[in-house]
């Protein structure tokens, strides 16, 4: 489910935007990422309960014509990168949700887009795969070293 401390932890990431639109954009990246990382477990979940309770906190948080399901999606557009790249969004993530490493959004965005291209049948080319095999080589230089032999 998801705890009042996270709710907490997301609005204060969000606070940290510039703007409305930055501040839905930091709320939907930082929501996205602890839902995802909450779910990667061996655990039975209830996800009409799980999605009830975001959608509930979304709802009371940004308003209408927003879903557990609409901040997903947003996670596997490219819309995300400059948040992704967003000084602002990396300071605020690291400092406030601290439970999610940045190490681990990669991998996290990985298997959106891994159920994303499991629904809809289309390939996950794009802007943010793009975005995470650029930080698999951050991750890893050594890798690039193999790719000029």
């Amino acid at each position: 489910m998801l705890q009042q401390e996270l709710q907490q932890k997301v609005m204060a990431v969000a606070r940290c935007a510039k703007n409305r639109q930055q501040a839905v954009a930091f709320f939907r990246v930082a929501l996205g990422l602890v839902y995802l990382d909450s779910i990667m477990t061996e655990c039975k979940l209830d996800f009409k309960k799980i999605d009830r309770a975001y959608n509930r906190f979304i709802y009371r948080s940004i308003g209408p014509g927003h879903s557990i399901t609409s901040v997903l999606q947003f996670l596997s557009g490219g819309k995300v990168v400059p948040v992704l790249e967003s000084k602002v969004f990396l300071q605020a993530f690291t400092e406030h949700c601290d439970l999610i490493p940045m190490e681990k959004v990669p991998i996290l965005l990985s298997v959106n887009l891994g159920v994303a291209k499991d629904i809809s049948g289309l390939g996950c080319e794009g802007p943010v795969r793009d975005w995470i095999s650029w930080r698999a080589r951050e991750a890893t230089p050594e890798l690039d070293d193999l790719e000029s032999v």
